[in-house]
């Protein structure tokens, strides 16, 4: 029997178009709106993790079409709580990259977000529209499956992967035009920093999970067919 190569690593010509994908796919208006809706769950549970992890306890999240969202919690610390969504989401981003970088747990990584995304809405979810979103996220993650070819189903999630932190990328940068709202300034009032550190901090931790997928890719170079 021939070797079936378990790596499912991009070269760099392919990542290159897989990120030129994620990005324009991020930019079409109506097309890119689920897309928001993954980076916003992934956002919002990052908040509910860090509560949870802090000692707090976590009420329920709510997303809204805009890929707008809100964790509600009690406790824990505050500002690691806040700081952690759109840490978390370019973290998310990165890991899911990294699992679809191998062709033999495809299948069960793609059932795993969806169990989690599941988790989420059974625990957290408590309006009929965020039950809604978090439905059709579901289905994004557990609808590839019926693909049989493996090596495409690793490229739409590392196209995924890519677009959340690409998200994760630029959501914080609305966050400057932004008076008196938004995670950045809740944290500069808590810590005297001003609004705009945070929101950098947040552009280079992106920038650097975007760099850690390029030298995922520079360092082994296997063509997907």
């Amino acid at each position: 029997m021939p070797n079936v190569p378990l790596s499912a690593t991009p070269s760099r010509s392919r990542f290159m178009i897989e990120l030129l994908l994620a990005f324009l796919l991020t930019r079409f208006p109506y097309v890119s709106i689920p897309f928001k809706w993954f980076e916003s769950y992934f956002h919002e549970l990052s908040h509910g993790i860090a509560t949870l992890f802090t000692g707090g306890s976590v009420s329920h999240i709510q997303l809204f079409p805009n890929g707008a969202g809100f964790c509600f919690s009690q406790g824990g610390s505050s500002i690691l709580i806040a700081y952690a969504g759109y840490f978390g989401a370019a973290l998310w981003g990165y890991a899911i990259f990294l699992m679809a970088t191998q062709k033999q747990t495809i299948r069960f990584t793609l059932t795993l977000l969806a169990l989690t995304v599941a988790a989420s809405l059974l625990f957290w979810a408590r309006d009929v529209l965020t039950i809604i979103i978090f439905s059709v996220l579901i289905i994004l993650f557990l609808l590839p499956l019926k693909l049989k070819n493996s090596s495409l189903l690793n490229t739409l999630l590392r196209i995924l992967g890519l677009m959340i932190i690409l998200n994760a990328m630029a959501s914080p940068m609305v966050l400057l035009g932004l008076s008196g709202q938004g995670d950045a300034v809740m944290l500069a009032k808590m810590t005297w920093l001003p609004a705009w550190l945070w929101i950098m901090t947040w552009l280079a931790f992106s920038g650097f999970m975007l760099w850690l997928c390029w030298l995922k890719v520079d360092r082994k170079k296997g063509v997907l067919k």
